[in-house]
């Protein structure tokens, strides 16, 4: 079963994706306006058995993907969780002991189909394919034995990247990483169910059917787990947050030359078991 927030004929819906289209849940259960609320309420079951024998209501065509879960209170991104991400920096450093954190506005991703937008301002708009948890139970000091246990589902993520903008200051890369729209999440959510889903899971990025990126969650310098674990201790996790776990070396900034995103690029992120995020790019009018 997947779950997806989208937009059609002004309003905005959270339903179940099928072939066909959307089934819209979200006029059944007024209570939950969103799928944070559903989360928040651990209501994905709920929608699961509303899902089952629903009409489409949208078909394929009359709907826009938005992000999967609107307005969550913290997006917490993890730097340079792989091994061959580690060695891109060339600075003869083993992986460090503790894992790179920063922070994502919501408006900076766009939803399942849409474009990744560069900006006038620079030309160095990168991809980062990923997986993202988001979180169904929340908490604090959250042992990793029992990180899973606060996970309500999966989505993909594409953490598009300035990259000239992320070396403006001294020691964050916030500016490089919040501008509107460049990147994206999604297309859907996909309920957590078992460890299968996350343990050992290939993950690969295509630019214009080019494998750029392609590597396994096993491989996670911090896994995920321990993502949980270390995040919670110096806050606290609610449902809805999202964790962006990591993206695998082969991003566009480290080629020689460098080979950043341009109008008309397709970018597809992919990852078993969750599905394919497909956008492309377009500058900003």
């Amino acid at each position: 079963m997947r779950f997806a927030t989208y937009s059609a004929n002004g309003e905005t819906y959270y339903g179940a994706v099928t072939d066909e289209g959307m089934a819209a849940l979200s006029p059944g259960f007024p209570h939950w306006p969103t799928l944070r609320d559903v989360i928040a309420a651990d209501g994905l079951h709920d929608l699961a058995v509303a899902a089952k024998g629903h009409p489409v209501t949208h078909p394929n065509g009359t709907f826009t993907y938005q992000i999967p879960v609107p307005n969550p209170e913290k997006i917490i991104c993890v730097g340079v969780n792989f091994p061959d991400r580690n060695a891109e920096y060339k600075d003869g450093q083993e992986a460090p002991p503790n894992m790179s954190l920063f922070i994502r506005f919501p408006r900076s991703f766009s939803g399942q189909g849409q474009p990744l937008i560069r900006p006038p301002e620079t030309p160095q708009l990168d991809y980062e394919g990923e997986i993202a948890i988001v979180i169904g139970k929340g908490g604090r000091r959250i042992k990793a034995e029992n990180a899973y246990d606060h996970i309500a589902a999966v989505t993909l993520c594409n953490e598009g990247t300035l990259r000239d903008w992320v070396r403006h200051a001294k020691f964050n890369v916030t500016q490089g990483k919040n501008w509107d729209n460049s990147g994206a999440m999604g297309p859907w959510l996909v309920p957590f169910t078992s460890a299968a889903q996350l343990d050992d899971v290939r993950l690969t990025t295509h630019v214009n059917g080019e494998l750029r990126q392609d590597d396994r969650t096993s491989r996670m310098l911090f896994p995920i787990r321990r993502q949980i674990e270390y995040i919670s201790t110096f806050t606290t996790l609610v449902p809805g947050d999202v964790i962006v776990t990591g993206t695998p070396t082969g991003a566009g900034a480290r080629y020689d030359p460098p080979r950043f995103l341009k109008p008309g690029d397709v970018i597809e992120v992919e990852a078993e078991g969750i599905g394919t995020l497909t956008n492309t790019v377009e500058d900003e009018a």
